[in-house]
Parts: structure tokens; C-alpha cells; sequence
């Protein structure tokens, strides 16, 4: 969400300064944005809205220290996680967070049950080496885990009830699953308090004037501008006993700005958790 307006440590400073202004406490920070990235990475990321920009430059541990927000959780890879988890427990330690989150897999067939089954199990021996140092492992889903691996059973049914919940849970993107079709509010009562991190966007259109056909295309959405019912979410997640809510929107930015959007976005949020 924010590689587009931290492009320079000015720029960043300012973005970071209108994020806390707006009335957010902390931010999620991904090891793609904070260090240099491959140009796979790059191309896959901006491909998905979400582009990693030039921050990777930056110095970001002084950048979050100086903004007064806290750093929630780190998101990296699982492939970096097993092959430099100290690296990784290093990095979440500059930054201040116990929290080291799964984005989720590149080139993966979540169609196998076979392959997520082993994926489970490859979580399960991070989150148990994490634990043992004092972390703890979420995973972050998107849409591709609502692919059946079965005619019983989704992928990430198999990663409920295939990994620890002693060493590995979630953060649970609601808006993901929407999009896949599901009812994220039935898996969120699923995940119960598994669910420790909610990551958060409102789903609709911004359709101005008279559309071709009556079919129009879905996007995020600022937070209480779209046609999810986040109130009954919120509802949900508190009772979950979530850690924190932590919002990603994609490039459906109103006036095309990541930072106004989240903060129209932070004017629900400051509302249905501060008031």
C-alpha cells in the first residue's frame, strides 16, 4: 500500500507523520519493502497493486522510531523464514514486534492437497523454531486457499486443522476471502481466537455516471465506503480477542493516493474502536 509514497526518506518521514496524524498506532511492515527486492519480486508485487517502490534503501528501524508508530508484525516469506529464520527474529527484534507473519505462497498449488499438507507442516516446524525464541508465527491468507483440494475440503481447511495451534495462527484478511466468494464472517467464528491479527478493506465500486452493462467490477475500498458489512466483522473480531486491526488497500486508492485513502479509512476505524 505504501511503496508508491516511500520513495525517499522525506517522502517517507511525511507519509509515516500522516499515518500516526490520522490516528494510527502502529504499521505492518513487509521484509519487501524494507529491503532492496528482486525483480521478480518487484514485478509480482506491482502486478498485484501493491508495488515495493524504492524502500528498501531506507533506514527504516530509525524511520519507525522517529514516527512514534510501533511496527505490529513483520510479514516475510516462508522460504527466507527456513533458510535465515535468525536473520528474520533479528529484523523483527530492530523493529520491536514478537510477530512474524506468512504473506502467503508464490508459485504454489493450493489445489494439491498433498502440497498443502506438507505446507502445514513446514509451518509448523517455523512457528515451533520461532517459538522456541520467543515469536510467534501468523499466516496471512488471500483468495487461492479457498481452492478445493477435495470435494470435502478447501486449502485452508487443511491449514487449520493441519498445523499447531501452539505454534502457528492467523491473520485473517477478510477482504480476501470475500472476494474469493466465501463467507469470511463463518470462517472468522471458525478461527475463533487462532485469529490474532485482522487485516481489513471494504469491498465495492466506484462507478460515476451510467456504467456499459450492469455488471460492474469489484475493488477495495475505503474502510465504510464499499458493501461489506464491517460492523458484524468487527463484531466478530473483538470477540476473537484480536491483537490489532491492521489495514491494506490496494490501488483502488481514492484520488489515487494511498495515504488519503487510509486516512478516509482511519475515520471508521477511530470510530468503531476509539470512540
Amino acid at each position: 500500500m505504501l511503496g508508491t509514497v516511500t520513495g525517499s526518506e522525506a517522502q517517507t518521514r511525511q507519509t509515516l507523520k500522516r499515518i500516526r496524524a490520522a490516528g494510527y498506532d502502529g504499521i505492518e511492515l513487509n521484509r519487501f519493502m524494507v529491503h532492496p527486492s528482486s525483480l521478480m519480486i518487484r514485478m509480482m508485487t506491482k502486478a498485484a497493486g501493491m508495488p515495493t517502490g524504492r524502500g528498501g534503501k531506507l533506514d527504516w528501524p530509525g524511520l519507525i522510531r522517529d514516527s512514534g508508530l510501533s511496527v505490529v508484525s513483520l510479514h516475510t516469506d516462508l522460504g527466507s523464514l527456513e533458510r535465515e529464520a535468525e536473520t528474520v527474529m533479528q529484523e523483527a527484534r530492530d523493529f520491536g514486534t514478537d510477530t512474524v507473519v506468512i504473506t502467503g505462497m508464490y508459485r504454489f498449488d493450493y489445489g494439491s492437497e498433498a502440497a498443502v499438507r506438507e505446507l502445514a507442516q513446514r509451518l509448523n516446524r517455523a512457528g515451533a523454531q520461532l517459538k522456541a525464541a520467543g515469536f510467534s508465527l501468523l499466516y496471512h491468507n488471500h483468495n487461492v486457499e479457498l481452492l478445493r483440494v477435495n470435494q470435502e475440503l478447501r486449502a485452508y481447511d487443511i491449514l487449520l486443522s493441519d498445523t499447531d495451534p501452539a505454534s502457528v495462527n492467523f491473520e485473517f484478511d477478510s477482504y480476501w476471502f470475500t472476494d474469493g466468494g466465501a463467507d469470511a464472517g463463518a470462517w472468522m467464528r471458525r478461527l475463533g481466537s487462532r485469529m490474532q491479527l485482522w487485516h481489513v478493506t471494504d469491498r465495492g465500486c466506484r462507478q460515476k455516471g451510467a456504467a456499459m452493462t450492469p455488471i460492474l467490477r469489484q475493488d477495495s475500498m475505503e474502510l465504510g465506503t464499499g458493501n461489506m458489512d464491517l460492523d458484524a466483522l468487527r463484531e466478530l473480531a473483538v470477540q476473537n480477542g484480536i491483537r490489532a486491526v491492521v489495514l491494506e488497500s490496494h490501488k483502488n486508492w481514492i484520488d489515487g493516493d494511498p495515504v488519503r485513502s487510509l486516512e478516509v479509512s482511519a475515520a471508521w476505524l477511530n470510530r468503531r474502536f476509539c470512540e
